[in-house]
């Protein structure tokens, strides 16, 4: 081999080793108030979303079956009844409420004394 092609063996040989060296797992970010904060807000907010879908859908629903009664004639009466639909209204966001934790029942606790 010649002086040329050795230099180009040695660069495309590190060229190579290259990517498993910078292949490295950096720590994960150690999230700040604010960044908990702004994710437990979105959390908040899907969990809405998705109580506001399930109310939708149950709307349409009874919907639904209102007019498959109408048209088919068939007695509503005989229908298994189901709850009501229940609205969960507008958003509204409580970081304390959110971050309080629930609270302990104490009557377990007091009837084991005895």
């Amino acid at each position: 081999m010649t002086k040329p092609s050795l230099l180009a063996a040695a660069l495309c040989a590190a060229a190579l080793s290259a990517p498993a060296l910078v292949h490295a797992k950096l720590p994960a970010p150690v999230p700040t108030p604010e960044a908990k904060a702004k994710a437990d807000e979105a959390k908040a907010k899907t969990a809405h979303g998705d109580k506001v879908g399930a109310y939708k859908l149950c709307l349409s629903m009874e919907r639904a079956a209102a007019h498959y009664y109408k048209t088919s004639g068939k007695d509503p009466k005989a229908a298994t009844p189901t709850p009501a639909c229940a609205d969960p209204g507008p958003f509204v966001y409580n970081p304390d409420a959110a971050a309080a934790p629930a609270p302990v029942a104490a009557a377990p606790a007091a009837a084991a004394k005895k």
